[in-house]
């Protein structure tokens, strides 16, 4: 184990045990995380939209140059240039390959923006359930100091 190894591990060790001995201090630190990640993601999500967004322009215009190519196809056939025709058929071909992989990795694209957004709906669910719990907490706590103020007064 390298010194650097060594001094990670003790500064995870020393940041554990300050958190656990401080745990307004973790709860705050993990707050601060969930921050980060959801930035994070929010940055991968606006990062995938502008590649879709390119990807669909570059469909678009693949689309266009394929019907051009197969319009000079059939002009070339209708002269009688069959090797022409042929030609420019081929190369038509060749720009449908490109677009049936534009097309699957605009697919893919969406799959992993759907992951994206899947994984801040978690974080926001998670969140508003830690929330809640805690709404519930205080006020099971407000109800329980009520209770027993009652009962100091003899009015229970």
């Amino acid at each position: 184990m390298t010194w650097l190894d060594q001094l990670e591990q003790e500064l995870d060790q020393r940041l554990s045990a300050f958190l656990r001995s401080n745990p307004v201090q973790g709860g705050l630190f993990e707050e601060q995380h969930q921050r980060d990640r959801v930035d994070a993601l929010q940055r991968q999500r606006q990062q995938l939209a502008e590649e879709a967004r390119e990807q669909r322009r570059q469909l678009l215009s693949l689309a266009q140059e394929i019907k051009a190519w197969s319009d000079r196809s059939h002009r070339a056939r209708a002269a009688g240039a069959s090797d022409l025709a042929e030609r420019a058929e081929q190369h038509r071909t060749e720009l449908m390959n490109q677009g049936h992989e534009l097309w699957n990795d605009l697919a893919s694209l969406g799959r992993r923006f759907n992951e994206v957004d899947a994984q801040l709906l978690e974080i926001r669910q998670q969140k508003k359930n830690r929330s809640n719990l805690n709404q519930d907490w205080a006020l099971f706590e407000a109800e329980q100091e009520l209770e027993e103020l009652r009962r100091q007064a003899g009015l229970s």
